[in-house]
């Protein structure tokens, strides 16, 4: 099993420095809504405070608090783009769709920035990704790539960089060339999750923590949802758990796959520190990706997905430690203060996930390691589809997103298998 329980251990640097966190009450007796939300991370959240702004009466329930998954543990990185470069959506789909694809995917990053500045949400934002390469033979694809990005995209922010300017950027060696982005950059996730609640429930959606859907079913033109202390009707209905679903809708399950995702906290390295002097965040080729950036307190956050179960925070700090030792051999005996972990979704192309799964519930996720922006504006698009503009959204929902090999009983164990294949391809 690549996960024990839906929670990780540790607690996070984020949860440490969120400052207040509010509570939200359980569920306790049955509601009626126009739209019943399960999920209290990104997507819900957003999709709770769109509607409800647009005047919808939203009851939004979320298992455990609202960010506890994905949305409140991340590595606070945006991106450019889709999870899939642009070139390869190109050639999958063609210009057009592919183009558009993109523009979304623009307008969600633009989109985050503005609804944070817009509902006054801190949420730490500073510029910068650095993509890096960590075998010298990939180099000329970044290369290539940056010059795609500008000359076919028209994406003026990305330049190629060569092994002494990834050296200079990273402040370490271990890597061949790369690309600077200065058009994104990353976040404080769960600061985010906070004031993004604070909008919706300003907005009069009602949010319910500790409360767990135990079933959904349509029924007669509605939605039913039950929890153990009440039951949801609805008109409509939006599925936003992504990696935590436990079995509760077997289409958007079949399809997305939890792996998990680790991260450690050093100590503040001081004003001295080679490390990150741009304050850029950096994500570098393995398969296996590891990404990492500095805080605004001066800490390295360094994460990585790996394959083993790990039960124990303590196991956290060992992994990533060593980890870090490989980029920056100097901090090898750096003190990690915090160990976390979490659970991403991901899909078999890594492209999200969008499907009406059932009469008027749709699922979405699978965002696959790019959620921090697309997952926040897919709470946006939904929020269209149900004022009666699914345009947009159907772009998601209309990309080819086959489900996993194994059914239930064997596709766990085929996804360890081929991680841990794709593990030692990247030590190769």
């Amino acid at each position: 099993m690549l996960y024990q329980s839906p929670i990780s251990p540790g607690i996070s640097w984020y949860e440490d420095t969120v400052g207040d966190r509010p509570t939200y009450p359980t569920l306790d007796g049955d509601r009626k809504a126009d739209v019943i939300v399960i999920g209290g991370g990104f997507t819900g959240l957003s999709a709770a405070a769109h509607l409800a702004k647009a005047g919808a009466n939203v009851v939004l329930i979320e298992a455990y608090r609202f960010g506890d998954g994905a949305s409140g543990r991340n590595g606070g990185q945006l991106g450019t783009g889709q999870r899939t470069p642009l070139d390869e959506l190109e050639a999958l789909l063609g210009w057009t769709r592919a183009k558009a694809l993109f523009d979304l995917a623009e307008e969600a990053k633009a989109h985050l920035l503005e609804f944070a500045a817009t509902n006054r949400i801190d949420i730490d934002f500073t510029p910068g990704q650095l993509s890096v390469a960590h075998k010298k033979r990939y180099v000329d694809d970044y290369r290539n790539y940056a010059d795609y990005m500008r000359e076919r995209a028209g994406y003026e922010h990305i330049s190629f960089m060569d092994a002494a300017e990834t050296a200079q950027r990273v402040g370490s060696s271990a890597y061949f060339g790369g690309t600077r982005d200065t058009g994104t950059g990353h976040i404080h996730p769960l600061k985010l999750v906070i004031g993004t609640a604070r909008v919706a429930a300003e907005a009069r959606a009602q949010l319910f923590e500790n409360t767990k859907a135990t079933g959904i079913r349509a029924n007669g033109g509605k939605v039913e949802v039950t929890t153990p202390k009440g039951t949801i009707r609805a008109d409509k209905g939006l599925i936003t758990v992504d990696a935590y679903g436990n079995g509760l809708e077997p289409v958007s399950a079949a399809h997305i796959m939890p792996i998990g995702s680790f991260i450690g906290a050093t100590v503040p390295l001081g004003a001295q520190s080679p490390v990150l002097p741009g304050g850029e965040s950096v994500d570098d080729s393995r398969f296996v990706v590891r990404y990492f950036r500095k805080s605004n307190d001066g800490r390295l956050l360094f994460g990585g997905r790996e394959i083993y179960a790990v039960k124990d925070p303590k196991d956290i700090h060992l992994h990533i430690r060593r980890q870090i030792a490989e980029v920056y051999p100097a901090l090898k005996d750096i003190e990690i203060t915090h160990g976390w972990g979490g659970y991403v979704g991901i899909t078999m192309p890594r492209r999200p996930f969008v499907r009406e799964v059932m009469p008027n519930v749709i699922a979405t996720g699978g965002y696959s390691g790019h959620g921090v922006m697309l997952s926040n504006f897919m709470g946006k698009l939904y929020a269209e589809t149900v004022a009666g503009n699914r345009d947009r959204l159907k772009l998601f929902e209309e990309l080819k997103i086959p489900a996993f090999p194994g059914g239930r009983l064997l596709r766990q164990p085929l996804m360890f298998l081929a991680l841990n294949w794709y593990a030692l391809r990247d030590r190769i």
